[in-house]
């Protein structure tokens, strides 16, 4: 059974293409195994500052756009406070020219009395004269 186990063991490194034929062999065939993972992993980490670059870079661009849509925002912001103003002041002077027209009202109304009394006051005078 033992001989059975060494020669599948000897044909399944045949069939994988790995002749052991020494111990410096199989140091030599793991240190290749090595080298070709650190490259492997050399390529993985190359990789990965770049996609850590290319993310710190549109970081950046994104807080650039952050910056420029809240400076945006505070001028709006301003503007929107001047026009309240602005509005502000011409509803008092809206309200203060309502107040007068409403006043100026009712003065006429009261001269309109007024002359229609003087009116008729004049009217009966007038017929009095006539009469007399």
């Amino acid at each position: 059974l033992q001989k059975e186990l060494l020669k599948y063991k000897q044909e399944a490194r045949n069939l994988q293409g790995i002749k052991l034929t020494s111990p410096q062999d199989a140091l030599q065939q793991r240190l290749i195994q090595q080298d070709a993972s650190v490259l492997q992993l050399k390529q993985e980490l190359l990789r990965a500052n770049m996609d850590k670059e290319e993310l710190h870079n549109q970081n950046v661009d994104l807080q650039r756009k952050v910056e420029e849509r809240n400076r945006l925002l505070a001028e709006y912001k301003k503007e929107l406070c001047q026009k309240d103003r602005h509005l502000q002041q011409h509803q008092t002077k809206l309200d203060e020219m309502l107040r007068q027209l409403s006043e100026a009202n009712y003065q006429q109304v009261d001269l309109e009395r007024e002359l229609e009394h003087r009116e008729a006051l004049l009217a009966h005078c007038m017929k009095r004269d006539a009469e007399e």
